[in-house]
């Protein structure tokens, strides 16, 4: 049996895909596109576990349009809430285990602390809301299940902060980015290999439950595009702003740092240095 993944375009289901493809044959995964399973429909989602009847599911599939969601909150929360929660109750009534990945926007941004797992939840607008209802949906299925909650996601495709800024640099020679907020970028890379362990674990009766998983240190949205714009050779000088002076329709954390020793404690697994991450993947961008 193979593992099922929902998920094929985005950036976490294309880097779990290049990360099966080197693994031996016995550790195969099936890959559902929204042709396949649309999230919009849960009980699609739920029947294409029935029938594929693997031995993990991994949902690497979400809506992810943060500022959209304001306006589209019964949408965001169908795909990112109800569908999870099918996946969840499909699985847990067949004992299979189901790995689900989250976000920090579930936590307002306050503070300067890392968020631990446990700590107490208060999303800041839709996107986060609708995250936070598929989390409490999953977890109320009462299956064997691990919720991995990351941020500031970048990889070589799809869309992010890394080749945001790359775009900008080529028309751009100073760029204002915002600086009170601190998080840390994680690849997408990371996340795959992370999820892919977290469903093996479950296997064997390892774990369970939430998880953080971002990339460190901590750093600025300025200071990362300074990074980036050095890694890539680019001469482009990075203004601090603060986030008043970039308003966006939903409000962001300022506070997206992660205490991910939970996850190194129960799975082995240590937070990515994005750092190293980041060199890898403007090279793959270049090439």
């Amino acid at each position: 049996m193979s593992v099922l993944v929902f998920g094929k375009t985005g950036q976490v289901a294309r880097e779990l895909h290049r990360l099966v493809a080197g693994l031996p044959t016995s550790d195969q995964a099936l890959f559902l596109g929204r042709e396949d399973a649309d999230l919009g429909d849960p009980e699609a989602c739920a029947a294409a576990i029935a029938r594929a009847a693997p031995r993990a599911v991994i949902n690497a599939a979400a809506y992810t349009a943060v500022d959209r969601a304001e306006e589209e909150e019964p949408l965001a929360t169908t795909i990112n809430g109800d569908a999870p929660g099918a996946m969840a109750r499909a699985c847990a009534a067949r004992d299979i285990p189901f790995v689900h990945i989250s976000t920090d926007y579930v936590f307002d941004g306050s503070g300067t602390a890392p968020w631990r797992p446990d700590d107490a939840t208060a999303p800041l607008g839709a996107y986060g809301r609708s995250k936070l209802e598929g989390e409490r949906q999953v977890a109320a299925a009462g299956g064997r299940h691990a919720i991995l909650r990351t941020s500031w996601v970048f990889s070589a495709h799809g869309a992010n902060f890394v080749k945001t800024m790359l775009r900008l640099a080529q028309t751009r020679d100073s760029l204002n980015v915002v600086a009170d907020q601190i998080g840390g970028p994680t690849p997408a890379a990371g996340i795959a290999e992370a999820v892919w362990r977290m469903a093996g674990g479950l296997e064997t009766g390892t774990g369970g439950g939430i998880y953080h998983y971002a990339g460190a240190p901590a750093v600025s949205w300025a200071d990362f595009a300074r990074a980036i714009f050095a890694g890539a050779g680019q001469d482009v000088t990075v203004h601090d702003i603060p986030s008043t002076d970039y308003p966006t329709p939903a409000a962001r954390p300022s506070n997206s740092r992660m205490d991910c020793s939970l996850l190194e404690t129960d799975f082995g697994i240590p937070p990515a240095d994005w750092r190293a991450h980041l060199a890898d993947v403007l090279k793959e961008i270049s090439t």
